[in-house]
């Protein structure tokens, strides 16, 4: 099973393919199928990094957790907002 960073390089080729726009219908489509299936993927993989990742926030000594759900902006661009 490909990486999420094997995955979008994939789509970036594929994006960059599409883009030049000199290729027959028939490797557009087929292309922008391919496109589809890894956004697809990457979306899931990110869904589920973000239900299996919570940001620790004040971890209290024998208390309970304190976590902050990550919005998908943040999880994408790879910031956090503090």
């Amino acid at each position: 099973m490909a990486s999420f960073e094997q995955q979008m390089a994939e789509l970036e080729k594929v994006v960059d393919q599409l883009e030049q726009g000199d290729l027959p219908l028939e490797k557009n489509v087929a292309l922008f199928e391919r496109g589809v299936e890894l956004s697809r993927a990457c979306k899931a993989k990110l869904s589920d990094a973000e239900s299996r990742i919570n940001v620790l926030i004040d971890p209290q000594e024998n208390g309970p957790v304190r976590t902050d759900e990550l919005d998908d902006e943040d999880v994408v661009d790879g910031n956090e907002d503090d």
